[in-house]
């Protein structure tokens, strides 16, 4: 088994989620195993990582869709388990990978779902919902498309229709699986940026919201991330800022590709430039030795 590297340039930080000896399985197919993970109070952590390597797995486990098979995961310091629903739907949420609207649904309908956690039935909405729910759909640049049915939307809308839901519940952990799915590179961007405006300090000094989430996109990930975590076969490979956890080794390590890592020219951070050029095949139907 291959340690965890931690970068040595950690400090100490807060953590109100965390995670002791995770194992997660399907059935009899064990995804992840024994994982430990404190996740930075109010920072972007982002987990990276090859296909069917554990990422998405290790979130719902997060969320509490998914039951550890040993180990737990720890909210304040006790087991999700142990805490009702509702004030786990007050503090933690999550945007799954493929989630599924009702039929014929339209989208401020969707996004106000989001303000059931914070409902009484005594009161089943309020001033402080409407706002929650104009912001969130101002945020996502939805807000023309509110009277819309979902079911009429592009990809790309549907997914920051999703967005705006989860941003609606107003938490202060917010969960997100591939958020940029369906999305093309400018819209990419703009929810990236958001996720980053999300975890920023107030105007008033308090902490921004503690955002985890997954992607596939390692250059994306290095550059909107606060703490990135690699992991390879159910495992923490490295985990720690991203100029300390990108480096040749570790893509060589988790990705299996040979690659340069250079400064980013806007941001300055980590870079991944694949080594090798693809190369056409030669007659003899193989690709020219580099």
């Amino acid at each position: 088994m291959t340690p965890t590297r931690t970068s040595a340039s950690q400090t100490a930080v807060t953590s109100r989620l965390t995670v002791r000896g995770l194992t997660l399985a399907y059935e009899d197919r064990t995804v992840v195993h024994e994982l430990d993970l404190a996740v930075p109070d109010g920072r972007v952590t982002v987990i990276v990582g090859p296909n069917a390597c554990g990422k998405s797995t290790t979130l719902r486990a997060l969320g509490r869709l998914l039951k550890p098979r040993g180990g737990a995961v720890l909210l304040d310091g006790t087991e999700l388990s142990r805490i009702p629903t509702k004030k786990i739907a007050q503090s933690i949420g999550l945007l799954p990978q493929t989630p599924v609207a009702p039929e014929a649904i339209s989208v401020c309908d969707l996004v106000a779902r989001g303000r059931q956690p914070h409902q009484h039935w005594w009161q089943q909405w309020s001033d402080e919902d409407e706002r929650a729910v104009t912001d969130a759909m101002e945020r996502t640049d939805i807000t023309a498309i509110a009277d819309r049915s979902v079911d009429e939307l592009s990809g790309g809308q549907r997914q920051r229709v999703w967005i705006a839901m989860a941003l609606a519940q107003e938490t202060d952990l917010l969960l997100l699986d591939e958020p940029t799915t369906y999305l093309d590179i400018a819209h990419q961007v703009e929810v990236l940026d958001l996720v980053r405006q999300l975890a920023s300090p107030a105007a008033d000094g308090s902490r921004g919201r503690t955002v985890v989430t997954v992607l596939h996109d390692l250059n994306q990930a290095a550059r909107y991330a606060d703490h990135l975590v690699a992991m390879k076969e159910g495992r923490i490979i490295a985990e720690g800022p991203p100029e300390d956890v990108v480096t040749a080794d570790l893509v060589r390590e988790v990705f299996g590709l040979s690659a340069v890592v250079v400064p980013d020219p806007v941001t300055g951070s980590p870079l991944v430039v694949p080594g090798a050029p693809w190369a056409p095949p030669t007659p003899t139907g193989k690709a020219p030795r580099t």
